[in-house]
């Protein structure tokens, strides 16, 4: 009920106003019927409630339209625009009214302007649309195989939420030749459905039955609910256990892990419950015991690796089961487990070496055997299979003598001195997928055998010895190495004995027989011998031994040893005596006298100066001496001051180190011109070697002295000579040649002796040869002698190069 506000000042107004409107309210109160199904859809018609009502279309927005439902919601709605009542949402019946026989939504319809409120009854309507529900979808029953025919089991029927027809139900059991529906009468609704035994149960044949019980309501279309009977019949042990096979072959890997399943059994016993559980065991007199490698689930029959499972050991085990049932008394069954253990490749190959030699001479001939081996593989087939190979690169090979043995063979020449020692390795690898292999090391030693004779570094060396050496003096070393070993690389030193000269080799020089050690047995002269060839042999211990020569050529250094010798005059032809007067009118530079001198050295040692010793008082002598010419010459015109007799000391030095020196007096007589001379000028020799003044001027060999130029060319073509000579053989001997050593000296030619030289390499006498030349010519040699010269500076090289 609603009240029109207006001015509250007035008690007794708003109480006239509220009569006013109850009046209105009453006279337009009515009341619709209308009907609809459930389940309808969105916007169907229900009916006209505007037109139903009295009301106009166009009055229906002004006057404030509206419809309220008690607790049904928005299930139904007007359309202000036509009036019309229609579904808005969806109507369950049964939700709404349960199984209520009326369904209604009541409606209020509320207009104002002036207010009215009408009522309008909408039934909702029962459609078909539930079907018959059981309590559960399954029922299970467990009924003895020994129960009695006609035997009744009671059932729970099921329950429609539709009314009227449509929760009328029928039932129906699937066909089955056990059981019957006993459905009641209208007069015996109270009682429930009953199920009842037609047939004899046997729970070996039939251990359960499954049966569908049907209900079928009567709506149209009609609807049916299903509950699935599942009927077990109970067991009595009258069943043994029984095997699915009494023999089973199961294969097995060799090694495997603990908990491997080998079989899972299987026995079956017809009955249920307790009378069907069986319990599995091995029989206890089976040997081997199987529990020490097996172990069986007694509840599921799972047989599982519990040791160790080796094929070397067992290849085939036999494994008996017995079952046995719970029930009272227990009944058994039994079974035999054949498990053939499968090989893995799990041993590696064995090898056995036996040596036959602790070692093998280098010339040992190709097949030889050096050692024999045995492969063993405990697995079989293709993991048992074993081939062995050896250490590639090596002088052996494998040679298979019978299954699984072979013979180490020498297979190419050995060389101690190449591979003293070999560390074979031979691997045996069976034919396993992955293989093992198996690895033995054999030491093979090379024995030596006297197979090579010392080497020396080189075919020849060259020592260069300083003359007037102490007796003993280590000069060389010679070092010969035998590749061999122990006794055959036992090398001795000698040397090859021969006559040098006049006397024996031995007696210059000797070689320590150990250390190869070369010493000089006395002093050595080089003006007596300038080279000394000779071989020494390094021979080993071995048997028979073996051995080789080098050759050694021993130059002999000069030393500055001997001062030099002046000739007596007239030695030559043109000595030092002058056999006509110096004549008062000879000019200056006219020469009036020579001093004419030699040294045994050579080379420095042998190149003499000639110097003038100034007179005691103090005067200028008017003569000069050539510095090497050793030509006394006037330095001015003679005149009377000159005193008739001129007494000149000459001092002969040579270019060693230290130098030595020789005095020659020259006494001049000067004359006048036209006049005989009354004395003659002569020489007389002051501190001169007694011994060389008589030596015959015969046995020296007078060397010019050459350019400097020459001597440069002389000994390129020395040098070249030597590197390019074959080594020089034993025997031969070539005689000491006169060595020229040249300088100028003013446009002039001084010579000094070169005394008979012996080149020690042979046994030929040597010969001694005069070469004289004039005061200011220098000497022509003939193409012989050049070819001479040269032939003796290979040998005297030493010598030359030492002059440079």
């Amino acid at each position: 009920m609603m009240l029109a506000s207006g001015s509250c000042a007035k008690e007794a107004r708003f109480l006239l106003l509220s009569l006013l409107l109850f009046a209105a309210w009453k006279a337009g109160r009515g009341q619709v019927h209308y009907s609809v199904p459930e389940e309808a859809k969105h916007g169907t018609f229900v009916g006209r409630v505007a037109q139903d009502l009295g009301l106009q279309l166009e009055e229906l927005v002004p006057r404030l339209f509206r419809m309220a439902s008690k607790g049904s919601g928005d299930l139904l709605e007007v359309n202000l625009q036509n009036g019309i009542l229609f579904v808005n949402s969806r109507i369950d019946r049964e939700e709404l009214c349960g199984r209520s026989l009326e369904c209604n939504i009541h409606l209020e319809v509320i207009v104002e302007r002036p207010l009215q409120v009408f009522h309008v009854e909408v039934e909702v309507k029962d459609i078909n649309d539930n079907p018959p529900v059981f309590p559960a979808t399954q029922k299970n029953l467990f009924i003895s195989e020994t129960r009695a025919l006609d035997s009744h089991f009671s059932l729970e029927g099921a329950s429609d939420a539709d009314i009227g027809a449509n929760a009328l139900l029928s039932y129906r059991l699937s066909p089955n030749e056990y059981f019957s529906l006993g459905i009641p009468t209208n007069d015996e609704q109270v009682k429930p459905l009953q199920l009842v035994l037609k047939k004899h149960l046997d729970r070996e044949i039939v251990s359960e039955l499954l049966l569908v019980l049907k209900a079928t309501d009567g709506g149209k279309p009609e609807l049916t609910g299903t509950v699935e009977l599942h009927i077990t019949v109970l067991d009595v042990n009258d069943n043994a256990p029984v095997f699915d096979k009494a023999i089973h072959r199961v294969k097995l890997l060799e090694n495997a892990r603990n908990g491997t399943l080998v079989i899972r059994l299987n026995a079956s016993d017809l009955d249920e419950g307790s009378n069907s559980h069986i319990l599995y065991s091995f029989t206890t007199d089976v040997s081997p015991d199987p529990e020490a490698s097996f172990h069986i689930d007694s509840a599921s029959g799972e047989i599982k690796v519990n040791g160790k499972i080796d094929f070397e050991e067992t290849k085939l085990w036999k494994l008996q089961i017995e079952a046995v049932d719970k029930g009272n008394p227990p009944m058994f069954g039994h079974c035999t487990i054949l498990i053939e253990v499968l090989d893995i490749n799990d041993n590696a190959p064995e090898l056995l070496v036996t040596s036959l030699t602790l070692s093998v001479p280098e010339d040992a001939p190709l097949g030889t055997v050096i050692a024999l081996i045995g492969v063993t593989d405990r697995d079989a087939d293709s993991n048992g299979q074993v081939t062995c190979s050896l250490t590639p690169h090596v002088p052996f090979k494998l040679v298979s003598t019978f299954k699984n043995y072979y013979s180490l063979v020498l297979d190419s020449a050995l060389d101690r001195e190449s591979v003293a020692n070999y560390e074979l390795v031979v691997t045996a690898r069976d034919g396993g997928s992955p293989s093992l292999s198996a690895t033995a090391s054999v030491s093979v030693e090379v024995a030596d055998v006297n197979d090579n004779a010392p080497a020396f570094a080189q075919p020849e060396y060259t020592v260069f010895v300083k003359e007037n050496n102490p007796p003993g003096c280590h000069i060389f070393t010679v070092s010969a190495r035998d590749a061999d070993a122990q006794e055959n690389a036992l090398v001795s030193y000698s040397l090859v004995e021969r006559r040098v000269g006049e006397r024996v080799l031995s007696s210059y020089v000797s070689v320590h027989a150990e250390s190869g050690k070369v010493y000089a047995l006395q002093p050595l002269d080089h003006e007596e011998l300038e080279l000394l060839q000779f071989q020494v042999s390094a021979r080993d211990a071995g048997v028979p031994p073996l051995g080789s020569n080098v050759t050694l050529q021993v130059f002999v250094l000069d030393e500055n040893d001997n001062a030099p010798a002046l000739l007596p005059p007239g030695a030559g032809g043109g000595g030092g005596a002058v056999s006509q007067p110096v004549a008062r009118s000879v000019g200056a530079g006219h020469v009036v006298a020579k001093v004419r001198a030699v040294d045994a050295d050579s080379g420095y040692n042998a190149w003499l100066s000639y110097e003038l010793q100034p007179e005691a008082r103090g005067a200028r002598s008017p003569f000069r001496v050539g510095l090497y010419t050793g030509e006394i010459s006037t330095t001015r015109a003679l005149d009377e001051a000159d005193a008739p007799r001129q007494r000149l000391l000459v001092l002969v030095k040579d270019h060693g180190e230290p130098a030595l020196a020789s005095t020659a007096t020259v006494l001049l007589s000067l004359v006048d011109s036209g006049l005989p001379p009354k004395t003659l000028s002569r020489i007389s020799v002051g501190d001169m070697d007694p011994q060389a003044a008589l030596v015959d001027v015969n046995v020296y060999l007078i060397i010019a002295i050459c350019a400097v130029s020459s001597l440069l060319v002389l000994t390129l073509l020395l040098y070249t000579a030597l590197r390019c000579s074959a080594p020089p053989t034993e025997g031969a001997c070539g005689p000491g040649k006169p060595t020229l050593v040249c300088s100028s000296a003013m446009g002039s030619w001084s010579c000094s002796q070169q005394r008979q030289q012996r080149v020690c390499s042979g046994e030929v006498p040597p010969k001694t040869d005069l070469m004289a030349f004039s005061p200011s010519v220098p000497p022509v040699l003939r193409s012989g002698d050049i070819g001479e010269q040269q032939e003796i500076c290979g040998n005297v090289s030493t010598e030359i190069l030492g002059f440079i």
